[in-house]
């Protein structure tokens, strides 16, 4: 049966729609224009303007950019990064939410409080540094690892989101003769998966985009990060220097710009690949966790 609309509800749903387009427009416009650019000719990009098509389409910059060394060792480690401290901060986070969920924990609300007030206050720089120095993981690979690994703000979701299932699940793995342990991992973790991806979700996305960790705590440049390399094309002599490590009468009619938007654009093709996949579990992973227990 088809809704009739008054004059003004009529109005007012056509604004709604313009401002949701305009909106949806300016999110995904910046993400369009890098693509657009990078896949253009230099000379016909640097007149500016809005790129709603590639201008003398090429690829002659991402065969120029993919020709680096630096940028495979960039990805490498970010790549590396992203799995193992998605994979680690999954583990610790999961058991301390689990047990800080169980009612019959003695002390619960203090460690939960212990843990709440490292939202509110920090360390600071400086003396993180010299913790991840006195533990001699300065210029280590776990240094990007170790400092960040586990989110307070992701674990009490967590924890909220364990509080929210029936004890009875627990119960009865016990009355089989399950160790708790095997209760978190067979029973537990398995119904709570719609959570699960959410957070790793997020901590996937924090470590594909982290920055000051390999800044602060790593000088080799075997342990660059891709936002370690993309800041150093951002300066206009580091992009040419890019172009210039590679011979070839084609590398020359490239512009500092274009190698900018290649590199941008590689860097973030593949969360944007990875994300509609997982986008799925926000809603219900992050709701159903976001309860007050």
């Amino acid at each position: 049966m088809k809704i009739k609309r008054s004059a003004g509800e009529q109005i007012g749903y056509a604004i709604i729609v313009t401002l949701l387009v305009l909106f949806a427009f300016s999110t995904l416009y910046p993400f369009w224009h890098v693509l657009m650019y990078s896949i253009s000719d230099s000379g016909e990009a640097m007149s500016g303007g809005l790129f709603f098509l590639p201008r003398k389409p090429t690829l002659l910059a991402y065969r120029t950019v993919l020709r680096t060394r630096q940028i495979f060792v960039a990805y490498r480690n970010t790549i590396l990064k992203t799995l193992v401290g998605t994979l680690l901060s999954l583990v610790v986070t999961a058991l301390t939410a689990f047990p800080l969920s169980l009612k019959r924990l003695h002390g619960r609300s203090f460690f939960s409080m212990y843990i709440f007030f490292t939202m509110l206050f920090g360390g600071g720089m400086i003396p993180t540094f010299l913790v991840v120095q006195g533990l001699g993981m300065v210029d280590t690979f776990w240094a990007l690892i170790i400092p960040g690994l586990m989110s307070a703000y992701n674990m009490f979701i967590l924890r909220n989101y364990f509080q929210q299932l029936p004890p009875e699940l627990e119960e009865s793995a016990y009355i089989d003769g399950a160790t708790p342990p095997v209760a978190l991992l067979f029973i537990i973790l398995p119904i709570s998966a719609p959570s699960l991806a959410a957070i790793a979700m997020f901590y996937a996305v924090g470590n594909w985009n982290s920055y000051l960790d390999c800044l602060l705590y790593t000088n080799s440049g075997d342990l660059q990060v891709l936002q370690i390399y993309l800041r150093n094309l951002i300066d206009s002599a580091g992009a040419m220097d890019s172009i210039a490590s590679i011979s070839g009468k084609e590398t020359s009619q490239l512009s500092a710009e274009t190698v900018k938007m290649t590199t941008i654009a590689v860097s973030i093709i593949p969360i944007l690949i990875i994300y509609p996949f997982l986008q799925r579990f926000y809603t219900k992973g992050i709701t159903v966790g976001a309860v007050k227990g």
